[in-house]
């Protein structure tokens, strides 16, 4: 447990410098944005183009891997919904609950540490699972509420959809990563080196990014948050965990990753979710910090379990 932790503390000292930064303000909000669009749509961006190209559709699309995590968040998200709607809240209210406890900070946290921690073997697995959480979860709560504010989802809501996946940088570059490998062309020396470079700046770029915008985050909801970071970083990896090594026959290795990335904290684009519809937008900030500040525990815990 201790190497396994030593080798995670890095990684968390990074966000830790970051809060540090932002709660001194040093790097005010505005210069958070700012990073963050950095990472997103350049540094990450070139990390996520690098693997998928390098990378075969076999070595990242693995069915019963796809039914294992799909199942098993599908019957978290179910479940968070159902205590949610049994404590009197609303379908938009356990509808984004529910994305709370199932969305995990993959993108900015599992993709830049889980591959270094895990080998570069993880590179496939943690690409699915970002794509899973983007495509099939992202869209699953615009379409609950665009359900629960009276309008069936048309073609208004298909084309949001489009859109989004368009526009998010992590989908375009990971889709744009396995045509090219898909089409069996090289990557040039060059170009790989370059896609390097830029991609090396997306681990600490990101950490530091991370931990400067939970600065501004205040602690209110504080029940509801603590339930949420609960089946976030327990339930979540547990579920997982049972899906993928008992249930479906995934690959023990590609299994690890899975119930690894299943155990991140929540993610932060979660947040910008509950600000755009208006729904519950305190406790998701307060489990994403929660959440993040536990996550040094239970990460390092599954990281042990699955490599031990």
């Amino acid at each position: 447990m201790l190497p396994i932790l030593l080798k995670t503390l890095p990684f968390f000292a990074l966000i830790g410098t970051g809060y540090l930064a932002g709660r001194i303000r040093m790097i005010p909000p505005e210069g958070v944005a700012w990073i963050t669009k950095f990472v997103f749509f350049f540094a990450l961006s070139a990390m996520l183009f690098r693997f998928a190209a390098n990378l075969s559709l076999g070595e990242i699309f693995d069915l019963p891997f796809v039914l294992a995590y799909l199942a098993a968040s599908s019957l978290l998200y179910a479940g968070v919904m159902a205590v949610s709607r049994m404590r009197g809240r609303s379908i938009e209210v356990a509808a984004m609950e529910a994305q709370c406890a199932q969305s995990g900070n993959t993108g900015f946290l599992g993709v830049p540490m889980l591959v270094v921690l895990l080998g570069p073997q993880a590179a496939g697995p943690v690409l699915m699972v970002l794509t899973v959480d983007m495509v099939v979860f992202s869209s699953l709560i615009t379409l609950i509420i665009a359900g629960a504010r009276g309008g069936s989802p048309g073609l208004a809501t298909v084309k949001t959809l489009a859109l989004g996946w368009v526009k998010n940088p992590m989908v375009v570059s990971i889709v744009l990563g396995l045509i090219w490998s898909g089409l069996h062309l090289p990557v040039p020396g060059p170009v790989n080196d370059y896609l390097a470079l830029l991609g090396a700046a997306a681990t600490p770029g990101a950490l530091f990014a991370i931990g400067a915008s939970l600065a501004g985050r205040g602690v209110t909801r504080l029940a509801d948050a603590a339930w949420l970071s609960f089946a976030k970083l327990v339930l979540h990896p547990a579920l997982v965990a049972i899906a993928a090594f008992w249930i479906f026959p995934v690959e023990p290795g590609a299994a690890g990753v899975m119930v690894a990335a299943a155990s991140l904290p929540v993610a932060g684009n979660v947040y910008i979710l509950a600000q755009h519809y208006g729904v519950a937008p305190q406790r998701v900030s307060t489990a994403i910090l929660i959440s993040t500040a536990f996550s040094i525990l239970t990460v390092t815990t599954i990281i042990a379990w699955i490599t031990g």
